[in-house]
């Protein structure tokens, strides 16, 4: 049976917003708003039934998907934190046996990093218990609602990625 996912307490971003403000500030804070609620309950649920932190989900997550490892720097540059940050995520798993370091055989000051088994079994239950809080995060949407919601939100996507690649239009 699933966990009862309840959101965590926090300060609601949306209450910044009135209706005097432009609708795209309003929307924007609902999408603030949304995105914090559900990043910090998976953080919560993540710590609560498997001991572990959403940097090193996403870490162990991004290993899932190279099986063949990635490099300490390609990990840092995907997660978007330092080499530091990244080196002391790297210690803990390693420490629990959740992940590897091996050598590079072209360059012995360079790691790759892979999941052991141990690591892909665990990983694979978070992702299940994952899968199950997102999807009970979106179900009293339909699914219809929810594929013109994701259509939607990919338009504002590549209009924003538009917007920011174009240097015809104005930034404020």
């Amino acid at each position: 049976m699933m966990k009862e996912v309840t959101p965590i307490q926090t300060s609601d971003l949306e209450l910044r917003a009135h209706e005097d403000h432009h609708a795209s500030l309003r929307l924007w804070l609902r999408l603030l708003s949304c995105t914090t609620l559900i990043e910090d309950t998976i953080r919560s649920n993540l710590r609560e039934e498997f001991g572990i932190t959403l940097p090193r989900f996403d870490l162990m997550a991004q290993l899932e998907r190279h099986p063949d490892g990635l490099s300490m720097g390609e990990l840092s540059r995907r997660m978007m934190v330092t080499g530091g940050n990244i080196t002391t995520i790297v210690d803990q798993l390693e420490n629990e046996k959740l992940v590897m370091r091996v050598m590079s055989e072209t360059d012995r000051r360079s790691y790759t990093v892979r999941l052991t088994l141990s690591g892909r079994n665990a990983f694979s239950r978070m992702a299940l218990a994952h899968e199950k809080w997102v999807v009970h995060f979106f179900g009293d949407l339909s699914e219809p609602q929810q594929s013109k919601l994701h259509e939607l939100l990919g338009h504002l996507k590549n209009s924003i990625h538009q917007s920011t690649q174009s240097p015809t239009k104005e930034r404020a």
